[in-house]
């Protein structure tokens, strides 16, 4: 394609790799499991991960070809709809987890909490866009992205998704310090946050026995996970047998689709738990170039975002910048017993067709950030000459 050439190749081709490592090992990872759990045949995750691959990829495309100006609409129309999503699908929508947090349409489930995060970071970049462009904006107008965040917030959080609530926040939080203007009254909104600070943490500690009681609390206590797991068998479970599935692998693996923690030993081995099965079949150094490769694609990203020209594109490229951190470390921190387990999936790696939709049309459009990015650079030293 012509408009490749102006392109991140090195983001892209991260991108790319990431997704073919990941098809193959979301194969190896669920061949026992789809057949032993789901009563599947053993190819059926892979199908469905490179059927999403392929939809994302042709919506990728279409992200390329239009500069990034043309979307601003669409983004807010998506925010409209991603909303009433949320709205209806505690009501209408597919119960799974203990959370009614999906849409089933034929063989395929569409989790909307998964859309408003993409969704959100597109808008707020159209958004803080438009008002930098009025230089006596109030900066109060700065706020309202947020509120509506809270919105969005409090509706994942009745699914009921706790994690996927804070994680949320989290990433549009982020994204918005990110904002130029915001920087520069740093000030003013660090005071708005500690009042909203000491509100959350007031509302906190009066539901601290809902919070901390039930399946919730038992996350929250996530140290020493295999010897809660050997005293008692509804607790540290998946955590302590993926130490086993990485222990197992050591430097150098046993081999692709020689795991034996894949069989019924870890239950989200294509999901979640990727990772340890990464290390148990290809071993710790593979988990290690696995990480190494993170950090460069969050570098390419970065550096994207430090170059952008406008107000849009740097917010859409810092936001996507968080995005991916946040997934990737909650999850990495997860699995090796750091933090509490939430359920979120490694990027690219992860089987789970709403978020690597959403994730791969981000990187596209920080790549199509990136040709933006040379061509107004193109522009410049033209018009010096």
């Amino acid at each position: 394609m012509k408009v490749l050439r102006n392109a991140d190749k090195w983001l892209l081709f991260t991108v790319i790799a990431f997704c073919s490592f990941g098809l193959v090992m979301i194969f190896s990872a669920s061949t026992v499991s789809t057949i032993l759990r789901y009563d599947y045949t053993s190819s059926y995750f892979f199908w469905h991960q490179l059927i999403t691959l392929v939809v994302s990829f042709v919506a990728s495309i279409i992200i390329l070809i239009f500069p990034t100006r043309k979307w601003k609409l669409i983004a807010y129309l998506l925010l409209i709809a991603v909303i009433i999503a949320l709205i209806y699908v505690p009501i209408y929508g597919h119960i799974s987890g203990n959370a009614r947090s999906w849409f089933r349409i034929g063989p395929f489930s569409i989790q909307p909490a998964e859309f408003a995060k993409s969704i959100v970071i597109i808008a707020m970049g159209y958004y803080y866009n438009n008002i930098a462009r009025v230089k006596k904006s109030l900066f109060n107008l700065y706020y309202i992205p947020l509120a509506i965040a809270v919105i969005i917030a409090f509706l994942i959080f009745k699914q009921p998704d706790k994690g996927g609530a804070l994680i949320f926040l989290m990433i549009v939080g982020l994204t918005f310090l990110s904002v130029p203007r915001v920087i520069s009254n740093f000030g003013h909104v660090l005071k708005t946050g500690l009042v909203i600070a000491l509100i959350v943490g007031f509302g906190v500690a009066m539901n601290w026995s809902s919070i901390t009681s039930g399946e919730a609390g038992n996350r929250l206590d996530f140290q020493k996970p295999c010897e809660k797991y050997y005293e008692d068998e509804g607790s540290g479970y998946q955590v302590c047998n993926g130490f086993i599935a990485i222990s197992n692998g050591g430097l150098f693996g046993v081999g692709l689709g020689k795991s034996t923690q894949k069989y019924m030993y870890l239950p989200e081995s294509h999901t979640d738990f990727i990772f340890p099965i990464i290390c148990e079949e290809l071993g710790l150094i593979t988990g290690i170039i696995v990480i190494l490769g993170y950090f460069f694609m969050l570098y390419r990203i970065n550096k994207v975002a430090r170059e952008a020209d406008n107000v849009r594109n740097r917010t859409i490229a810092y936001g996507t910048f968080w995005y991916f951190a946040i997934h990737i470390i909650v999850n990495l921190f997860g699995v090796l017993g750091l933090m509490p387990l939430t359920g979120v999936t490694l990027p690219f790696l992860s089987y789970g067709g709403s978020f690597t939709l959403n994730a791969i049309v981000l990187a596209f459009f920080v790549i199509r950030i990136s040709i933006e990015n040379k061509s107004t650079k193109l522009q410049k030293e033209i018009a010096k000459l």
